[in-house]
């Protein structure tokens, strides 16, 4: 990908940090302050993140987890990572992975292909409260819903000596391999998975309950171990001593949670926290003048406006079209979203294989919109319920808050009120993904690697609560896109597909946001990844 951000960027700062430091200020590693202060916007949902699929329960994974594929160093492409090498068969169904030697996970357990196995056997066999949408929303977008027996794309895998492990799949996945480097599928050790009673989850789909593994007891292969989890207040983790690759300079992180953006940027600036994501468009700028390091990552995000079609008025075409020619785009970018946002045609970035730069577009017209809205017998006006995430910043969605208002007073222009309905995050995101008790609402994704499948795929692929909608040809266009292995077939059948997508109108494509962040003077170096890829023991520190 051209213009990704290197993944060691270096990074230089003109203020002296008002952090504690321990060290005796002769420059070298006995004399830095080992620990790195991160700040999230919100609690992680849960430390399994085979059931999450947010950034900041993620972002914790990545230093705990890793997954037989990672990505290339400021990329968005798969690399090698606990798989040394792979190969496929002709059919592209069955992958036989070479893996690393010497690896332990945190309980002294080795990782193997036994171990490889009980993963991909354990998100298969869910069942109950496990296996929904909302609790393994990625293995049900890509795999299909684990343990049934309607197609599944997973058949089995075996351990065909120590470190030699094959996955055969019922049918070809083109995007198989890359799609590994997902957090979601990362080794998770197979004897603390069943000590801590992973997968009795309780509760139900809009309120589960989570196994003592998923609150206290994470096991990976990572840099770095678990050591507390106080909701609401921080995570802590350890150096993991006997990793198998380099540890680097980091021997604890902290993660603590301050969900308010301005009270991110005062955190910073009083020494108390490294850095943070998802600076606010509003604090850069002074940020910088105060000499801090501002960075951003090239835009590899989505946010958008969608239609849950299980409520009446939305499964009409002419609404659905009639509120898209009611959003001016530039407008929302231009006043509330970060410096090098680009306004979206679509639901996947330009840069992601299959982009079409002639779908068919629909132009901020407030009069087309009311024209439209008449069409459709309501010429009086309309009233949805819009939902809308709270006390949270995202990488697509760094201020939901402000573009909730700038959109619900453009939508008002042309005569469709609003009800506003907030939520915290965690609660917000089981409403949309696990009950179709919504209207429209915001919502988006950071790409997790380069394939049209990761963004489209993962929306439209099938059925969903989120969106409301049962389109088989979309659902096989998709289907089939996924199983071709030839890259230049598959980039027209993608193409195709988008504009199938931009036909139908399932929600309003907003912008691509190119997410910020700030670091103190001590951050010398970080690991920017557009796919925020981005592991604790490659940051370097200075005194």
């Amino acid at each position: 990908m051209a213009g990704i951000a290197a993944a060691a960027l270096a990074l230089t700062g003109c203020v002296q940090s008002q952090r504690d430091d321990d060290g005796g200020g002769d420059g070298s590693d006995a004399a830095v302050d080992s620990t790195f202060t991160f700040a999230s916007s919100s609690d992680p949902a849960g430390l399994d993140p085979a059931f999450a699929s947010d950034g900041e329960t993620f972002r914790i994974s990545r230093q705990i987890f890793e997954g037989l594929i990672g990505v290339e160093p400021g990329s968005a492409d798969p690399a090698p990572l606990l798989a040394e090498e792979w190969e496929q068969n002709d059919e592209g169904t069955a992958f036989t992975f070479s893996l690393k030697e010497g690896v332990t996970f945190h309980d002294g357990t080795a990782f193997d292909a036994e171990a490889v196995c009980a993963n991909f056997d354990r998100w298969y066999a869910w069942t109950g409260v496990a296996a929904t949408e909302s609790l393994s929303y990625y293995y049900n977008s890509l795999f299909g819903i684990p343990g049934s027996a309607d197609n599944p794309l997973y058949d089995s895998c075996s351990a065909d000596d120590e470190l030699t492990a094959t996955v055969t799949l019922t049918r070809p996945w083109a995007g198989f391999i890359a799609a590994l480097s997902l957090p979601a599928f990362a080794m998770q050790s197979p004897t603390a998975l069943e000590e801590y009673a992973a997968d009795e989850v309780g509760g139900t789909e809009d309120a589960p309950v989570y196994s003592e593994y998923a609150e206290a007891h994470p096991v990976g292969t990572g840099p770095f171990r678990f050591e507390s989890w106080a909701p609401g207040d921080q995570v802590v983790l350890s150096a993991y001593d006997d990793y198998w690759g380099e540890q680097g300079q980091v021997q604890e992180v902290v993660f603590r949670v301050i969900d308010d953006p301005t009270a991110r940027r005062q955190a910073l600036e009083s020494g108390s926290i490294d850095g943070y994501d998802l600076v606010a468009p509003s604090d850069t700028a002074a940020l910088e003048e105060a000499g801090y390091t501002v960075m951003q990552r090239d835009p590899f995000t989505i946010l958008y406006l969608a239609f849950n079609q299980a409520v009446p008025e939305l499964q009409d075409p002419l609404v659905r079209e009639a509120i898209s020619h009611a959003i001016d785009k530039e407008a929302l970018v231009e006043q509330v979203l970060p410096e090098g946002t680009e306004v979206a045609s679509q639901f996947i970035p330009p840069v992601v294989n299959g982009w079409n730069d002639s779908v068919t577009t629909y132009d901020y017209d407030p009069e087309r919109a009311q024209e439209l809205l008449a069409e459709a017998g309501l010429e009086d006006g309309l009233t949805l319920t819009f939902n809308y995430p709270v006390n949270v910043s995202r990488p697509y969605m760094p201020n939901p808050d402000q573009i909730f208002a700038a959109l619900a007073s453009q939508l008002e222009e042309v005569g469709i009120t609003v009800e506003p309905v907030e939520n915290e995050w965690v609660d917000y995101l089981d409403l949309i993904q696990g009950s179709e008790n919504h209207g429209i609402h915001l919502l988006g994704w950071t790409g997790d690697y380069n394939d049209t499948d990761n963004f489209v795929g993962v929306f439209f692929g099938r059925q969903s609560l989120e969106w409301g909608f049962d389109n088989p040809e979309l659902f096989s266009a998709l289907d089939e896109a996924r199983q071709i292995a030839d890259p230049d077939e598959a980039t027209a059948a993608y193409e195709e597909i988008n504009a199938q997508i931009a036909d139908f109108i399932p929600g309003v494509p907003l912008a691509h946001p190119a997410p910020s962040l700030a670091f103190d003077e001590r951050v010398t170096s970080y690991p920017a990844s557009p796919v925020n890829d981005e592991v604790y023991n490659l940051v370097e520190l200075s005194e």
